[in-house]
């Protein structure tokens, strides 16, 4: 058996529904690398009863009487493993797909950061896959990229590592295939660090391969999780640490109180170049005439980069009547005219309003880019001052404490 750290005691999980006719395979695959097997039958209703009693009696078997999904398949094998003192859970499907050779990548992947999640990222190069699969994982790798701001190869893969403390500090409300999918977008939210390894994978004929996969109910969990999460990621406050780090700040972010809130927001994992971006992005789209939509749009862009909603949501107010909207309109009547607009009346401001709307877009793409740029720069200045000053004071307590 590959070593492992003494802190890191791995289980493996096999979620088994109805598929008798591979499980003595896989399990015999298996434990050619681990000698800590749990598997899950989850009310099945083929031979998987017969079947489980041909295994080794090392291997570990929990029955649920009936059909409860494979997320509450994985958490009984993950409360299991808890009571066999393992830290950590490895998950393979039943069906035969994957291999145990992959098993020892997976262990050195938790030996070497075992507070992350390590992913098995499939190999649709190499062997035949249903064109269901490949869409499935571009769909919802897409909408991971969407709710957390990171890219990954493969956020539908069955066969994952997880630190049971991740699956026990939180109230998870999948159950069934979309489970997997909270997982990883709400760690991620949390601080928890997704990670992938490359894994083969076999998928048989069409007439052997069974799926449990249900096309209707499953992809309509699937819709109802991501509207969940990507409703939930657009939302401006920040989402609680694991660690208990990077919580919501006890006094509010506040373009009134700038030092203040940059401290306080350099307390988080946040870089002064990203702050300075975040700031940045938020004067740019506020100074834009979107009417009704600046909020909205700097909560998708901010969601996909994985940059500060609340600072960039605050910049923005930089923007609100009536100043920044009116230079903007001078630089475009300017832009038009070759003069500025001098005459503020019912005539200019009223029945020209159309005409004012148009020069406020015009003129906002020159004066935008430039407020957000300068105020940018100032807050990257300013954060990395602060930052400096942090660290210095860091360095000093330390001193003191030796």
């Amino acid at each position: 058996m590959p070593e492992q750290k003494e802190n890191c005691r791995i289980a493996v999980i096999i979620p088994l529904y109805n598929h008798a006719a591979t499980l003595g395979k896989v399990v015999a695959d298996v434990q050619r690398f681990s000698d800590l097997i749990i598997v899950v039958d989850d009310g099945s209703s083929d031979d998987a009863i017969e079947e489980c009693a041909k295994l080794d009696n090392t291997v570990h078997i929990i029955r649920h009487p009936r059909n409860r999904g494979k997320g509450v398949a994985i958490l009984s094998g993950a409360a299991k493993a808890r009571e066999l003192k393992a830290s950590h859970i490895i998950t393979i499907d039943a069906d035969g797909q994957h291999f145990g050779e992959d098993l020892p990548a997976f262990f050195a992947a938790i030996s070497k950061d075992p507070e992350a999640i390590t992913v098995g990222c499939r190999k649709f190069d190499e062997t035949y896959v249903p064109g269901s699969s490949r869409f499935g994982r571009s769909f919802s790798n897409f909408w991971f990229r969407v709710q957390t701001g990171r890219k990954i190869g493969d956020s539908q893969s069955g066969f994952r590592a997880y630190p049971l403390n991740v699956l026990a500090a939180f109230k998870w409300r999948e159950k069934h295939y979309a489970f997997e999918n909270e997982v990883l977008v709400r760690a991620a939210w949390s601080g928890i660090k997704v990670q992938e390894i490359d894994i083969k994978v076999h998928y048989p004929a069409r007439h052997e391969h069974v799926s449990h996969f249900h096309r209707l109910w499953d992809n309509l969990r699937l819709s109802f999780l991501n509207t969940r999460l990507t409703i939930r990621s657009m939302l401006p406050w920040p989402h609680n640490q694991l660690d208990g780090e990077g919580l919501p700040p006890a006094e509010p972010v506040s373009i009134f109180h700038p030092w203040r809130s940059l401290s306080l927001l350099l307390k988080e994992n946040v870089t002064p170049k990203r702050l300075a971006i975040a700031v940045g992005l938020g004067v740019f789209i506020g100074a834009l005439p979107l009417l009704g939509m600046r909020a909205m749009i700097i909560l998708m862009i901010t969601g996909y980069f994985r940059l500060n909603k609340v600072v960039a949501l605050t910049a923005g107010n930089i923007c609100m009547p009536p100043f920044v909207p009116a230079f903007c309109i001078e630089a475009g009547y300017f832009m038009r005219h070759g003069t500025f607009l001098t005459e503020l009346s019912l005539k200019t401001l009223g029945y020209q309003a159309l005409e004012r709307f148009w020069e406020w877009g015009l003129g906002s793409l020159l004066v935008g880019p430039l407020l957000a740029a300068g105020i940018g720069f100032i807050t990257y200045l300013a954060a990395k001052n602060i930052r400096n000053q942090q660290t210095l004071n860091q360095d000093k307590g330390l001193k003191i404490g030796l």
